[in-house]
């Protein structure tokens, strides 16, 4: 069977959609399907997926991209962005989508919106129009996937939470979709702890810098009334556009010390971070038009015998169970967060490796292509 995966997120990007895109892909490679990737140009290179093609042709335009894949033959295309389920418009194969929250909360690809720098005449003043055309991006891209969502064959949705957000958006699609849940990569079961030679507790939070609602922030404020009565080292990985800024307030609270920032890392050496650490950290906020639609990382931390401490809010609330895996704080807060880093601090709350191996092992990305076969068609791998 012939599969075409539309997926602008892949890597070597990092992040939890790219992941997703990835390992789904190679799942569905290990059943025998004919997988080909459609994805963007990246910068440094595409990476390789043994069995898959890699094509990145996509420009994030549906004016560009249609005419790219109308034509590809394929038994089934999977997209991984809910604002490209413009192909359920443009294909007469089946078309099942995949979302996981702020893809189809706040489209941050312009597919609805006109490109012009390849139209005749109107080429030379592309940048103009562009600019001026921007506000209605959003609004484009919205009314393209209020037409096309209700025509995929089917909706697979990340958690529970974001199943029912979808539908409160795109109540057309009620009767159409499922929870597929998410996967852990394998080798992260295989990571084995390195405890610190000094016994000092290591913290990590794993994030794109980039999203006030990952609140790293109100996470160095909490660990800045805690400096004084416990020791602790604390390692930020992920980059973004508020990385300057934090960085400038842990030194303004008198973290420097404590703290690191690593920016963007390779798989092995997120890794890691993860066999060095204690608890990870990631106490995400619902801000208007973007929530944790489930959180991958949580997983990653679990498989990997780290537990969590997360707020018990949006999909994180399922990506975690509560004294096995980890922890929560009921909303994200500093004095929550506070509280609930001295209990662990304290020794007050512990938690089994074991214990959060085996949550983890309940979410495989076998189990999320089993819940997309189905409306593949009559012919699966």
């Amino acid at each position: 069977m012939r599969i075409g995966i539309v997926s602008p997120e892949f890597p070597p990007d990092i992040g939890g959609v790219e992941t997703y895109a990835y390992e789904f892909a190679r799942e569905l490679v290990a059943r025998g399907a004919s997988v080909t990737v459609h994805t963007i140009r990246h910068a440094q290179g595409e990476v390789s997926l043994d069995g898959a093609g890699i094509r990145p042709v996509l420009t994030g335009y549906r004016m560009l991209d249609s005419p790219i894949l109308a034509h590809v033959p394929m038994d089934a295309w999977h997209v991984m962005n809910a604002a490209f389920s413009w192909l359920a418009l443009d294909t007469r194969s089946p078309v099942v989508v995949s979302v996981h929250g702020n893809d189809f909360l706040r489209p941050y690809f312009p597919v609805g919106q006109p490109e012009f720098s390849r139209t005749p005449v109107l080429w030379r003043v592309a940048g103009v129009l562009r600019r001026v055309t921007a506000p209605l991006r959003g609004v484009l891209t919205w009314r393209l996937m209020g037409l096309a969502l209700p025509r995929a064959t089917h909706v697979l949705t990340n958690s529970l939470y974001t199943e029912q957000v979808f539908l409160e958006h795109f109540p057309a699609c009620r009767g159409k979709t499922s929870v597929a849940w998410v996967g852990v990569a394998g080798d992260f079961f295989d990571i084995t702890h390195e405890p610190a030679g000094d016994t000092v507790p290591r913290l990590l939070t794993v994030a794109r810098l980039s999203e006030p609602r990952k609140n790293v922030d109100l996470v160095l404020q909490a660990l800045a009334r805690l400096k004084e009565r416990y020791d602790f080292r604390y390692t930020v990985v992920g980059d973004g556009a508020l990385r300057t800024h934090l960085e400038g307030l842990a030194g303004q609270l008198g973290l420097a010390e404590r703290v690191s920032f690593a920016g963007f890392v390779s798989r092995d050496d997120l890794k890691r971070h993860f066999a060095r650490s204690d608890l990870f950290v990631l106490v995400s906020s619902i801000l208007p038009g973007s929530h944790e639609g489930f959180g991958i990382t949580y997983l990653e931390a679990a498989a990997s015998g780290v537990p969590s401490l997360a707020a018990r809010v949006a999909g994180a609330a399922e990506a975690v169970r509560d004294g096995v895996s980890g922890m929560f704080v009921g909303e994200p807060e500093v004095g929550a967060i506070e509280g609930a880093l001295a209990e662990f601090l304290s020794h007050n709350r512990r938690f089994d490796r074991e214990e959060c191996r085996r949550f983890a092992r309940e979410f495989s990305y076998s189990r999320v292509v089993d819940r997309a076969l189905p409306h593949y068609g009559t012919l699966v791998p």
